[in-house]
C-alpha cells in the first residue's frame, strides 16, 4: 500500500484556463479593465477618466472586439478561474509608428492589453494569457511581439522582462486629457521554443 499524498487531489474540470472570449464575457472584461485601471493606474490616468467610466459602453466595445474584430489577426482571450473571468488579453497586428520601418525579423503583432484583476494576481493567469497570445502569434507566422507600457508601470515591465521581453527603444506620449502619458515599447522575437 502506498502512503497517501500530502497534496489533496481535485477531481472534475480544470480550475484555471485561458480561452477565446465570448460575447457574454464583455461585461466581465470591462469590469476587469476598470478594477485594474483604478487599482494599478490611479496615479497614471486622470481621475476624471477613471471616475467617469461608462461600464455599458466599455462592455459594448469589448463585445464588438469579440464578435467583429477589425481583422482576422485580432482577438481577445480571457483567463478563467473556476467560472469567473479574472483577466484578459487583446492582441492584433502591430501598427508602425511614424518613420518606423517593418521589423527585419518579419511580421509583428501587438499585445494591446493584458490585464488580470489584482485580487486574482500571482496565480499564473498573466503568464497563461501571454503564453496563449504567443502560441497564436507563432501559428499565424508572427516573428515579433510588442506591447506599449506606461513608463511608470514597473510591475508590468517586470512581468514582461521575466518572460524574456525588453524595451526596443521606441517611446510615445499619449494625451489622456490630463498629464501626458509616456509609454515605452517592449518586444520579443518569437523563435522556435522561446518567447
Amino acid at each position: 500500500m502506498q502512503p497517501s499524498s500530502p497534496f489533496p487531489r481535485r477531481s472534475g474540470t480544470a480550475e484555471v484556463s485561458v480561452r477565446p472570449a465570448r460575447p457574454g464575457d464583455a461585461e466581465a472584461i470591462a469590469r476587469v479593465q476598470l478594477v485594474t485601471w483604478r487599482t494599478a493606474y490611479r496615479s497614471v490616468l486622470p481621475a476624471e477618466v477613471l471616475d467617469a467610466w461608462d461600464a455599458a459602453a466599455a462592455a459594448d466595445t469589448w463585445r464588438a472586439a469579440v464578435t467583429s474584430p477589425p481583422t482576422p489577426g485580432h482577438g481577445v482571450l480571457v483567463a478563467v478561474e473556476q467560472d469567473a473571468v479574472v483577466g484578459f488579453a487583446a492582441h492584433g497586428p502591430a501598427e508602425l509608428g511614424p518613420g518606423e520601418a517593418s521589423s527585419p525579423a518579419g511580421p509583428s503583432s501587438e499585445v494591446a492589453a493584458l490585464l488580470v484583476e489584482p485580487r486574482w494576481g500571482r496565480r499564473g493567469h498573466g503568464s497563461r494569457l501571454l503564453a496563449a497570445v504567443t502560441d497564436l502569434a507563432r501559428a499565424d507566422g508572427t516573428a515579433r511581439l510588442q506591447v506599449w507600457l506606461p513608463e511608470q508601470d514597473v510591475v508590468s515591465a517586470g512581468f514582461f522582462e521575466s518572460a524574456g521581453w525588453g524595451p526596443d527603444g521606441w517611446v510615445r506620449t499619449l494625451d489622456t486629457g490630463g498629464a501626458p502619458l509616456r509609454e515605452v515599447r517592449w518586444h520579443t522575437l518569437l523563435e522556435e521554443g522561446r518567447t
